[in-house]
C-alpha cells in the first residue's frame, strides 16, 4: 500500500492540545461575557443553499465563497460568515423566536482567501447580534459587550472606531455622488488605513472616477461630522460605563460588506498592527431579503485568530492552561487498584486527574510525562503508602512532596 503523506490543506490548520487549550480559554471568556449580557447560543449548518449566501457580501465576497453542486444536484455553499445564516434563521423561525432575539454564535467559516499571515481559508468566528430592535441602546449594548469582552481577555490599549453608513447614503440622496460612484468610493476607503491615501485615490481612479472627483470624495468624507445617531450612541456608552478614550468617531471608516445600513465599527489594538480584531454594525435590510419585511438587526464578529495572535504577542494568556491538575501514577501492577481508588476519590471531588495507563512503566517516565503536559502534581502510592493507607503528593514545579492519609488528598489539593 502506498504511503500517504500526512499534511493539511493550504489555509487549513490542526490545533494540538497546547494551542487548543488557549483557544478554549478565549472561547470560555467570550461566552461568559456574552451570556452576562443576555445573548444565547445558536448553531447553524456548515452548508447553506447557494442562493442564501450569494450576493450578500459584494463582488469580492462572492468570489471568495466556496460553492459547489452536491450529489443531489443542489447548488450549495460553505458558510462565509454567520450574519447571513442568522438572517435566514430569523426569517425562517420568526414566529418562534423572542423579540428581541439576542444570540451568540461561535463556529468556523470558510473563504477561498490567498493565504498570508493572519488569513486562513477555515477560521473561527465569534458573533453576537440583536435582532428585532432599531434603538440606539441596542447599538450601544453590542459595542459595550465588545469592550467588556476585550477587558476580560486582558486588553487595555484598544480603540473602537465608529461611523454611520447613513452619512454615505445622505451624500447619494443629496446628489453629491451616484450610487455606483459611492460603492466604488466605499470599497476603496475601506482599505485606507492599510494602504494609505495615495493607494486609495489610485484605486478610485482605476475604477472610473476622475482624479478631481476621487480627491474631492476623500476630502469630503474625512471632513464629515458624527450623525445624531452616533452622538446618541456615544452618550449611551458613557452611561454604560465605557471610558471615552476607548471609542472614537471616524468618518473614513467604510467596512466593505454591502449589507450595512447604519452604525459600523471596528476594533484596533494599539500594539497589534495586523488589522482590526473585531468589526460589525447595523443591517436593517438584510433579514427582509428572507422574511419579506424589514427586520432591524445589529451585531459584531470577533476576528478570533487575530485575537489569539494579539494575545500571544502581548503575553495575555495565563502561564499554565492545563486542565489536568494531577497525574495519578501506577507504582506496579499489584498496586494498580490503589491508584484507581485514588483517581475515583479525586474525580468525586471535582478535581481533574489523569490515571497512568501502563503499570509496567517506571515512575521516572510517568513523572516526565506529567512534566511534559504541564500537570502540576503527581500522586504516588507505593508499597509503604498502600500498607499504611497514605499517599504521597509530589509538587512537580517545586520538586517537594508530602505524605498524608489518602482521605485527605482532595482537601490538600483544594486548599
Amino acid at each position: 500500500m502506498k504511503n500517504i503523506e500526512p499534511k493539511t490543506l493550504k489555509g487549513f490548520r490542526d490545533f494540538l492540545p497546547a494551542e487548543a487549550r488557549k483557544r478554549q480559554y478565549v472561547i470560555n471568556k467570550l461566552k461568559g461575557v456574552f451570556e452576562s449580557f443576555g445573548f444565547e447560543p445558536l448553531e447553524t449548518p456548515a452548508l447553506e443553499y447557494e442562493e442564501v449566501l450569494l450576493g450578500k457580501y459584494g463582488e469580492e465576497g462572492d468570489k471568495l465563497m466556496y460553492r459547489f453542486t452536491d450529489n443531489g444536484g443542489r447548488k450549495v455553499a460553505l458558510r462565509y460568515d454567520q450574519t447571513v445564516p442568522l438572517a435566514r434563521v430569523a426569517a425562517q423561525y420568526q414566529n418562534q423566536l423572542p423579540v428581541p432575539f439576542k444570540r451568540y454564535q461561535i463556529q468556523p467559516v470558510w473563504r477561498a482567501e490567498n493565504t498570508q499571515k493572519g488569513r486562513f481559508r477555515e477560521f473561527l468566528q465569534c458573533d453576537i447580534d440583536t435582532v428585532g430592535l432599531s434603538s440606539p441602546l441596542s447599538d450601544a449594548e453590542v459595542i459595550a459587550t465588545v469592550a467588556k469582552s476585550l477587558e476580560q481577555l486582558g486588553f487595555i490599549n484598544y480603540k473602537i472606531i465608529i461611523n454611520d453608513r447613513e452619512i454615505f447614503s445622505n451624500m447619494i440622496k443629496q446628489g453629491v455622488f451616484s450610487d455606483g460612484s459611492m460603492q466604488t468610493i466605499l470599497r476603496a476607503m475601506d482599505k485606507l488605513k492599510k494602504v494609505g491615501r495615495e493607494a486609495v485615490l489610485d484605486e478610485m481612479i482605476k475604477k472610473g472616477l476622475s482624479s478631481e472627483k476621487a480627491t474631492y470624495a476623500l476630502q469630503t468624507i474625512e471632513g464629515l461630522q458624527p450623525t445624531q445617531r452616533i452622538q446618541e450612541i456615544f452618550e449611551l456608552l458613557s452611561n454604560i460605563g465605557i471610558p471615552e478614550g476607548q471609542y472614537e468617531f471616524s468618518p473614513s471608516l467604510a467596512r466593505g460588506l454591502d449589507y450595512y445600513t447604519g452604525l459600523i465599527f471596528e476594533v484596533e489594538v494599539e500594539e497589534y498592527s495586523a488589522g482590526s480584531v473585531a468589526g460589525g454594525g447595523r443591517y436593517d435590510k438584510l433579514i427582509g431579503m428572507f422574511a419579506g419585511k424589514d427586520i432591524p438587526a445589529v451585531g459584531v464578529a470577533f476576528g478570533f485568530d487575530r485575537i489569539m495572535e494579539a494575545m500571544d504577542q502581548l503575553k495575555l494568556f495565563p502561564a499554565n492552561l492545563t486542565t489536568t491538575k494531577v497525574l495519578v501514577t501506577v507504582f506496579s501492577k499489584e498496586l494498580e487498584s490503589e491508584s484507581i481508588k485514588a483517581t475515583s476519590l479525586l474525580r468525586s471531588n471535582n478535581i481533574n486527574c489523569e490515571l497512568w495507563l501502563d503499570p509496567e512503566a517506571k515512575l521516572d517516565k510517568q513523572l516526565k510525562y506529567a512534566d511534559q503536559k504541564g500537570i502540576p502534581y503527581a500522586v504516588i502510592i507505593g508499597p509503604d503508602e498502600a500498607s499504611k493507607g497514605t499517599t504521597t503528593l509530589k509538587d512537580l514545579e517545586s520538586k517537594t512532596q508530602e505524605t498524608f492519609p489518602l482521605d485527605e488528598l482532595a482537601s490538600k489539593l483544594t486548599s
